[in-house]
């Protein structure tokens, strides 16, 4: 008796025919993108290419013409930016913005939207602190933090909701030392959780982890590499 082959798995998201303008300038035009389950995506491309337009359409920050989009196999409309996109994907800027309370607050900020139970949000900030490297930091106020425990703060607010899509901008633009490593050592595991993650940067570290998949984007076109 034959074993029947299991169907392979659909993208988390499949774009096709995307186009965004300014006036009578295209500047993207975009036949397909595809991002898997669970992998790690760089996006490269010269200054005003598009790259940082491109991640916020995807989160919903920005509109764009999209003849057809799946989700998880599923259709769904970008023109009415659906709760379930809302809920899948994160975005962090390069320069995340903080609310002014403490770091824990900043963390929880998205749990507590949702109006979960306050023990599980008070556990889950506490691990999401922890595998960020900032557990010492509770009770810092946001205004009082360095660059890099900015940004190792924001992933950690969009890692506890468990995005299954993550955009970062930039993600070690304005870090150097120890701190760019500390946020380069995070990436991986966010994989190995099951996110997938775009990342548009320059970094050669962070292009050269292993696995990640490059996509460049060029005269408005997305390219492959």
């Amino acid at each position: 008796m034959n074993t029947p082959t299991p169907s392979p798995s659909p993208p988390l998201l499949s774009i096709f025919g995307l186009e965004k303008k300014y006036g009578h300038r295209t500047l993207l035009q975009i036949d397909l993108l595809t991002i898997a389950a669970a992998s790690a995506y760089v996006l490269t491309g010269i200054n005003g290419a598009g790259k940082s337009t491109l991640l916020r359409i995807l989160c919903g920050l920005e509109s764009a013409t999209i003849q057809q989009a799946f989700f998880g196999g599923k259709p769904i409309l970008f023109s009415h930016y659906p709760r379930v996109l809302r809920e899948a994907i994160g975005y962090v800027h390069q320069q995340p913005a903080m609310f002014a309370s403490s770091v824990a607050d900043n963390i929880a900020y998205g749990l507590n939207q949702r109006n979960l139970p306050a023990d599980e949000v008070e556990e889950r900030v506490e691990e999401a602190m922890q595998w960020a490297g900032v557990g010492h930091l509770g009770d810092r106020q946001s205004a009082t933090l360095s660059g890099g425990e900015k940004q190792r703060v924001a992933l950690a607010r969009a890692k506890i909701l468990r995005p299954k899509l993550l955009l970062l901008d930039e993600p070690t633009a304005n870090l150097d030392g120890a701190a760019r490593e500390q946020v380069i050592a995070l990436i991986p595991t966010l994989i190995e959780e099951g996110s997938s993650v775009i990342m548009v940067c320059h970094d050669r570290d962070l292009i050269g982890l292993p696995d990640v998949q490059r996509l460049k984007l060029r005269d408005g076109r997305l390219e492959r590499h």
